[in-house]
């Protein structure tokens, strides 16, 4: 499996800007720029992409070892915050995720998130991040 998307940049760093694309069309022409990064500016910016791929990672991943165990969830709601330090790069991600497992304890839910965390394919592609999180709890 091969997946693709596009980066063009027009002029320099600060005062310049760009578009992203992806082949399945979901990003079509999508701006980023100095302003979408490091103000809010309407737009994309390279964090917030790592954010979305591994919150979407990370749910998928622990959804399929809930259910081998037995334990099909009914939803989980995954958040990923990334913290991005100028100088240094991204410093920290923090996985939050909300479960709704039927017959799942707390404890239990724990440990298969941090088992997620261990084993998304996208968690193992940031494991040079110094500071990776994951809060779980089940809801109601």
């Amino acid at each position: 499996m091969i997946r693709k998307a596009r980066a063009i940049w027009r002029g320099t760093g600060r005062a310049g800007n760009g578009n992203l694309s992806t082949d399945s069309g979901v990003l079509a022409q999508t701006p980023y720029s100095f302003k979408t990064r490091f103000e809010n500016e309407k737009g994309t910016n390279p964090e917030e992409l790592i954010a979305a791929a591994h919150a979407a990672c990370f749910s998928m991943a622990l959804s399929h070892g809930l259910a081998q165990a037995g334990n099909a969830p009914d939803e989980l709601n995954t958040s990923a915050t990334v913290t991005f330090q100028p100088g240094e790069g991204i410093t920290k991600i923090a996985l939050t995720v909300k479960g709704r497992v039927p017959g799942l304890g707390e404890e239990a839910f724990r440990e298969a998130a941090e088992g997620a965390k261990q084993n998304c394919p996208v968690s193992k592609a940031l494991s040079g991040i110094p500071d990776v999180s994951v809060e779980a709890t089940l809801a109601g």
